[in-house]
């Protein structure tokens, strides 16, 4: 049952108005601005009727208290007809509606059942919201101490409208970063437009971002929007901002200061808000010396920079990515896959991953398009990682003597096996009464 809160000094009105909405609604009343408040922290009404002038605490001093004690409470104001400056203030303080007294109570009534209405769809947008950046964090995998303080950052800016910049090599999860930053703040309900100003020629570009009027170059046959209005009240990422020319930089600059451009072939000023993402895997400061980036533009993204590690930083998240997507896409082929085995969990965590995360996602998808059973074996694994593996024994033998590379190289093979010497030797290419010989020439603990 939806809850109404009737704060009025006279009596009449209170028990009045407790008389119409009981039975329909929880009704509690006050007298005062102080009973008010107390019962709002207690009850958190879903609707509030709040007289305008009281004695001691008014009803606007209740009002603008009223959202840090009961902050979706849909406050319905209750004034004479004298009070219409008051009536504006309180409209500004985020007052639903307003009612003259004496009341019609026909009117207080829809007004009531307005405000349960607002209250409903704002419930319905915060909880869409909830889905939505859940559904985007969820894609971010990793408890290492570097993400975590990605985490920290996306929680404390998210509802902010400052300029962001991620760095971070390719398929680090650049783009999820972003959206999970935008779908886990304000402009949730609004448009996350992405941009790679790398893939798009940069005479195309300047069109792409702020629209073309008809005619305005050869195959300009009607007016097109822009990212950045399709984008309004929304964020805009544009992903590898490195490689924007020189020139549209300027443009690009002169929208973030004034938030308004023209469309090409335009001489008509657009009114944008939009939220700025940018990312790159360049080194910026290098392009400012080589007068490739401007400066000025760096410093308008560059308020709140994030770092993203490459995978090789962090290959105590491996498992947990290697577990997510294997629940990620055994269902989307078709397969059962339960688990990897240690020997390919080891294999995966020791490789240098180039391609990151993007990387070890197309190799867990093909793995698990490869398995014949619900396990993924090291069999299941791409050549190029598995020879990779096989160099790393090589590297890892490097700079010692003969002897002691080659006991390096049975500990580590023996650990691959789980301590299976019959497995290690066929690795080693030996038989396994040479590999016991090794293993009691090198006192290996096996």
């Amino acid at each position: 049952m939806y809850s109404v809160l009737v704060v009025d000094d006279d009596d009449s009105v209170r028990e009045f108005l407790k008389e119409l909405f009981v039975g329909k609604y929880e009704v509690f009343t006050a007298s005062n601005g102080q009973q008010a408040l107390k019962a709002a922290s207690q009850h958190e009404p879903d609707v509030m009727i709040l007289d305008i002038r009281m004695p001691g605490m008014s009803g606007i001093e209740v009002l603008e208290k009223m959202s840090s004690v009961s902050p979706k409470t849909q406050v319905i104001m209750g004034t004479a007809d004298t009070d219409l400056d008051q009536v504006v203030k309180a409209i500004k303080l985020g007052a639903f509606d307003y009612k003259t007294k004496p009341f019609d109570f026909e009117l207080l009534s829809a007004s009531v059942e307005k405000a349960l209405e607002r209250l409903n769809l704002l419930n319905e947008v915060e909880n869409l919201r909830f889905e939505v950046s859940t559904k985007y964090f969820k894609d971010i995998v990793g408890e290492s101490e570097p993400m975590k303080k990605i985490y920290d950052i996306i929680e404390r800016i998210k509802n902010t409208d400052a300029s962001v910049i991620i760095y971070g090599e390719s398929g680090t999860g650049k783009e999820l970063v972003a959206r999970a930053i935008h779908y886990g703040g304000a402009r949730a309900v609004y448009p996350f437009v992405a941009v790679n100003c790398a893939a798009i020629p940069p005479n195309l570009l300047e069109s792409e971002l702020f629209g073309h009027e008809r005619g305005s170059f050869t195959g300009a046959t009607m007016m097109r929007r822009g990212k950045f209005e399709v984008a309004n009240k929304g964020t805009l990422f544009l992903d590898e901002i490195g490689n924007m020319s020189f020139e549209l930089q300027s443009k690009l600059l002169r929208v973030l200061q004034d938030q308004r451009f023209e469309r090409v072939g335009g001489n008509t000023e657009i009114s944008v808000d939009v939220r700025i993402i940018s990312a790159t895997n360049a080194d910026l400061q290098k392009l400012i010396e080589d007068n490739k980036f401007r400066e000025d533009l760096y410093y308008r993204l560059h308020v709140v920079p994030i770092n993203i590690p490459p995978l090789r930083k962090r290959q105590s998240d491996i498992p947990l990515l290697v577990s997510h997507f294997i629940n990620k896409y055994s269902p989307k082929l078709g397969k059962k896959i339960m688990r990897i085995d240690k020997e390919a969990m080891d294999i995966l965590t020791e490789y240098r991953w180039p391609g990151n995360v993007r990387e070890l996602e197309n190799v867990i998808e093909r793995s698990i398009v490869l398995s014949d059973s619900e396990i993924i074996t090291a069999s299941a694994l791409p050549k190029n990682i598995l020879d990779a593996n096989d160099k790393e024994n090589i590297n890892i033998a490097s700079g010692k003597s003969l002897d002691e590379a080659e006991k390096l190289i049975v500990e580590k093979t023996l650990s691959k096996a789980k301590g299976n010497k019959t497995k290690a030797a066929e690795i080693l290419g030996i038989t396994r009464k040479t590999l016991r010989n090794k293993i009691e020439r090198y006192g290996i603990d096996a």
